[in-house]
């Protein structure tokens, strides 16, 4: 590894090395439990287990929006990382989020994301939400990232 900043070639410590970010690095992240499952070479999946005080409505038992909407930002950040081969500062330029159909309670919600396209400034990156079956998705999303690094 060159730097700090590097991430290294073995999966495994792939994985560690992105993990922190749901765990250390970002507090939100940890608060709602988001967890990093898997990774590939410009896809990241990441977990949301559902939880009674994440639940927007009561009276349906569905998970908040700002919740779903986080799950796919952080999702398609590492993606970008993973995509970067590094740790890169970065900024959401733009996530355009359909909900396609509302979330089963008690189920937890798993979001793919790929970063796609990567120029010297601009990460384009798309996600998709399920809760087991990758074919029925609760949201898609579409996102650019703004790299910030000189």
């Amino acid at each position: 590894m060159s730097d700090d900043f590097t991430l290294p070639e073995d999966k495994a410590e792939r994985m560690e090395r992105c993990a922190i970010f749901y765990t250390d690095v970002v507090p939100h992240n940890h608060a709602l439990g988001l967890r990093l499952v898997d990774i590939r070479a410009a896809e990241a999946t990441v977990e949301l287990p559902y939880a009674e005080n994440l639940v927007g409505n009561p009276e349906t038992g569905v998970i908040a929006g700002g919740a779903v909407t986080t799950l796919i930002d952080a999702t398609c950040g590492t993606a970008v990382f993973l995509k970067l081969d590094r740790f890169a500062p970065l900024v959401t330029l733009d996530l355009r989020i359909d909900y396609l159909r509302p979330a089963r309670p008690g189920i937890v919600l798993t979001c793919v994301a790929e970063c796609y396209r990567l120029t010297r400034q601009v990460a384009f990156v798309r996600a998709f939400v399920h809760q087991g079956d990758p074919g029925h998705p609760v949201a898609s999303a579409q996102g650019t990232f703004m790299r910030t690094e000189e």
